[in-house]
């Protein structure tokens, strides 16, 4: 009883971890975001430039962790709470959607060179829509991470 009750304190403190790098990587996400719509309107200059550049970068990265930390276990059949899966199997082609469309934001603005102003904005717009739609799939397989599972012993 001992060794469950120890497994099941060590996987929360993992998942606790996961779920508050996860929201580290939204905050600055989100900071970038809005550093980018508060230059409207875009037009050429240096100052878009270096905050887009690494926009793109931080974006990668945390569509990146969501797959790898969020998701991965489930997917790869290491994730023995069913409740868990069950969130998982809802949410994971919405998911996807989501990281298309990030990623399609990303290779059509991740080269500062040719950046599209024209399209930027409404790009920026879709791009926000996707994002919240992405963290709100997320905190669904978080809250289900940090659910304590009732248990009558």
């Amino acid at each position: 009883m001992s060794a469950i009750v120890s497994e099941n304190e060590e996987r929360r403190g993992q998942s606790q971890k996961m779920v508050d790098d996860l929201q580290q990587e939204r905050k600055e996400v989100w900071a970038l975001f809005c550093q980018i719509a508060e230059q409207k309107p875009f037009e050429h200059g240096d100052k878009l430039a270096p905050v887009l550049g690494q926009f793109a970068e931080i974006l990668v990265d945390y569509v990146s962790f969501g797959h790898f930390c969020l998701f991965e276990r489930a997917l790869s059949g290491n994730e023995r709470r069913a409740y868990i899966l069950e969130v998982v199997k809802q949410v994971y082609s919405s998911y996807v959607q989501t990281t298309d469309a990030v990623l399609a934001f990303n290779d059509n603005f991740d080269s500062v060179k040719d950046i599209d102003f024209n399209a930027l904005e409404q790009n920026l717009s879709h791009l926000g829509e996707d994002l919240a739609k992405r963290m709100d799939l997320e905190d669904q397989v978080c809250a289900a991470l940090l659910k304590r599972q009732e248990t009558s012993h």
